[in-house]
């Protein structure tokens, strides 16, 4: 890993608390007791020695400084800089006149076009980029190898997340995957009922809390299907209940009625990573199955043409 130079917020940039909260559901117990500290108590935190720290936390200071090469950080100073820094951006940003109102992704009442297009691709990199920097490789290798020998893939979601659940489906049956997708929530929480082991459900959910989706999950582990989430909430009822959480970010400035398009990018990025993941371990077995797919593709092309 890259180190930053003294004073640098996070690696790549950023802000340093950001870049803890993004880490922290992936973190050993010790690790994330730290996490959960500085996120909580960031002004106390940036005051204090390492000593202190560590007896705030209750672990020994040679985890703190083993948390500090855990963040990519030069040293323990890099880290209270970092804490200062994002403390003086977020006074800043309240001084600024407090939260604005948005209606979708960032845009204002009088922003112009180029305005509008710039915000948008903008939250749309931040989306992809910030997910990809947080993909834990060791929770991916755990979702795979429940992929490796599941009977059927059901995918689960609501509303905009059906996107991704669609794209899950399409990559999956061309991977040689019996897979089943309903927007229909009476449908999902009939499939989640007769889920048998050997089953993988794909819950995917922005707010880990969505009601049919968390319910259906909860089916699934009664009925001993495997259960992977896909959810920007750590903390959320979703997570706690799948066997493997894999983590998106908030998209910052979504709206009031949390209509954002842009968010559902993470989801996009983590099923493309997931089936490549699956299709990489599976590569000659893929070939086939994507040759074969292709193939009938075509045939019904010609045949509808000639009809």
């Amino acid at each position: 890993m890259a180190v930053p130079a003294e004073g640098t917020a996070a690696p790549g940039g950023g802000n340093v608390l950001h870049q803890i909260t993004r880490r922290l559901p992936y973190l050993p117990s010790a690790l994330r007791q730290i996490a959960e500290y500085l996120v909580a108590h960031p002004t106390e935190a940036q005051a204090m020695t390492i000593t202190q720290l560590a007896s705030a936390c209750g672990v020994a200071e040679s985890t703190v400084s083993r948390f500090v090469r855990e963040m990519g950080l030069e040293s323990y100073h890099t880290l209270r800089v970092g804490l200062a820094e994002a403390r003086f951006a977020a006074t800043r940003t309240a001084a600024g006149g407090g939260e604005a109102e948005f209606v979708y992704e960032g845009i204002l009442r009088d922003d112009a076009a180029p305005a509008i297009i710039g915000k948008i691709e903008r939250s749309s990199r931040q989306a992809l980029t910030r997910t990809a920097r947080q993909v834990d490789a060791e929770a991916l290798a755990e979702a795979a190898a429940l992929l490796d020998e599941a009977n059927a893939l059901v995918f689960c979601s609501m509303g905009a997340s059906g996107i991704a659940a669609e794209e899950g489906v399409m990559r999956f049956t061309r991977a040689g995957k019996k897979c089943l997708h309903y927007r229909d929530q009476s449908v999902q929480m009939m499939v989640a009922t007769v889920l048998a082991p050997g089953d993988v459900l794909i819950a995917i959910s922005d707010s880990g809390q969505t009601t049919a989706v968390v319910e259906a999950t909860r089916l699934a582990v009664d009925r001993g299907a495997a259960t992977i989430a896909i959810t920007a909430a750590p903390k959320s009822p979703l997570a706690r209940l799948a066997d493997v959480p894999l983590f998106t970010s908030n998209v910052e400035g979504a709206g009031l009625y949390g209509e954002s398009v842009t968010s559902k990018w993470g989801q996009l990025l983590l099923v493309d990573i997931l089936y490549a993941t699956y299709a990489a371990r599976h590569f000659d077995e893929t070939l086939h199955t994507l040759q074969e797919t292709y193939e009938a593709g075509i045939r019904h092309s010609r045949g509808r043409r000639k009809a």
